[in-house]
């Protein structure tokens, strides 16, 4: 293997020619096709060890780089998938999706392209677009928020899953367990004993129909008025946002708090209609959880840094993207939902929690 064997250096300013696997074959000494078995990993190659680190040696002191195309034609795989969201690469409320993904995907030696679309509808047919000149393998569809979700028309053949939303072009998809994460927030009051004077912060009765339809407002409220019933409990209060931020939920508290009756305990829809409420009573002097409870829903990041800290119903976001990374590598794809478990975190903002 002498230095004679290596490929020319390129003149200053042209581009490099590509290293060929038969320039790594011819600087191993062996043919093309030895070398090809050794560097795709072939368990049959019967090539001795002292052939299959000549064949590695040599790729790597070129600097050989699979032919990717090449390899699709051969075998009609890329090894990769694309990753098109509205929002949830630029955000860090939903980026646990994209980290479950990127995981999953480097487990299976796959690349992953990631794509944003802002929830334009053109932007999505070019996202589309985008993936099929790479000829990816499959494409996940992510909302940040549970959602249905109109989607364009993808094309026959091609692997699709959506995640964290529901489409009616796309009826595979990896979703949250909302329905049990409902009911398991109200066993958390019901156990820490809690069972009235509960209010209710953040349904909107346009999240479960029409336009504005949401899986995940559906299936939690579901879940929490299932429970309910089961345990013989009723809300004392309802109040209603549309946007689920802690302004809102500052406002509603301080709704709450003017009333003849002060409530035992908050349950919100989420963590930052939480936050607010958090403000809210802390003006008011009320002492969290001995004067008023809180449980709320997603688990976000600051949720465990409020004191006390917040318990909640957390969002698995990562085991998410990583279902559905690993449900494109299946032999077969079947249109069906799957549901992950959402964990209940308790913190101090229970009656009884330990921090």
């Amino acid at each position: 293997m002498s230095p004679e064997d290596a490929p020319p250096p390129a003149p200053r300013g042209a581009r490099r020619k590509r290293v060929t696997l038969a320039d790594v074959a011819r600087r191993a000494g062996l043919s093309s096709a030895a070398a090809s078995m050794i560097l795709t990993g072939r368990p049959d190659t019967r090539l001795s060890p002292e052939a299959h680190q000549r064949v590695h040696a040599a790729a790597a002191e070129l600097g050989y780089r699979p032919n990717v195309a090449a390899r699709a034609l051969r075998t009609a795989r890329t090894k990769s998938f694309a990753f098109i969201s509205d929002h949830v690469a630029s955000t860090r409320f939903a980026s646990g999706l994209v980290r479950g993904a990127l995981s999953a995907a480097e487990e299976a030696d796959h690349m992953l392209l990631l794509l944003e679309t802002r929830g334009e509808p053109g932007r999505e047919a070019q996202a589309i677009e985008t993936a099929l000149d790479r000829q990816v393998d499959g494409i996940v569809f992510a909302s940040m928020r549970a959602r249905e979700v109109s989607m364009p028309k993808i094309p026959p053949g091609l692997r699709a899953i959506m995640l964290n939303g529901t489409s009616q072009q796309c009826p595979t998809a990896v979703l949250p367990d909302e329905y049990e994460g409902g009911r398991a927030a109200v066993t958390l009051l019901a156990e820490a004993g809690v069972t009235e004077g509960i209010a209710l912060l953040g349904h909107e009765p346009g999240a479960e129909k029409g336009l504005f339809r949401s899986q995940s407002v559906i299936r939690r409220l579901a879940g929490i008025r299932d429970e309910m019933a089961a345990r013989g409990m009723a809300f004392e209060v309802e109040l209603s946002a549309w946007n689920w931020e802690p302004q809102n939920g500052h406002t509603l508290t301080q709704r709450l708090l003017r009333r003849r009756t002060r409530p035992r305990a908050l349950l919100c829809l989420n963590d930052r209609l939480a936050f607010g409420a958090y403000q809210a009573l802390g003006e008011a002097a009320l002492a969290i959880p001995e004067e008023v409870a809180l449980v709320s829903f997603d688990d976000d990041e600051i949720a465990g840094y409020l004191r006390p800290g917040l318990t909640t119903i957390a969002l698995p976001h990562e085991e998410m993207g990583a279902r559905a990374v690993r449900y494109l590598l299946q032999e077969t794809m079947e249109e069906v939902e799957t549901l992950v478990p959402m964990q209940p975190i308790i913190r101090g903002s229970l009656p009884g929690a330990q921090e």
